[in-house]
């Protein structure tokens, strides 16, 4: 089985500000991150290689 690491946007960073305090709230990168998010990922998730460091995948 594949590994991946979790990946949470809605936690804050260790040591700076949360990534989502950086961008107002109608910001395209918002718009984007929405799109994205409900993209079907399974043919790359299956298709990953494995090689080198653990990837992130939102779960």
């Amino acid at each position: 089985m594949r590994r991946f690491h979790p990946m949470d946007r809605g936690t804050d960073l260790l040591l700076l500000p949360s990534v989502q305090g950086w961008l107002p709230k109608g910001h395209l990168a918002r718009y984007v991150v929405e799109v994205v998010e409900g993209l079907n990922l399974s043919v790359l998730v299956q298709a990953y290689g494995g090689t080198g460091s653990t990837p992130y995948l939102r779960l």
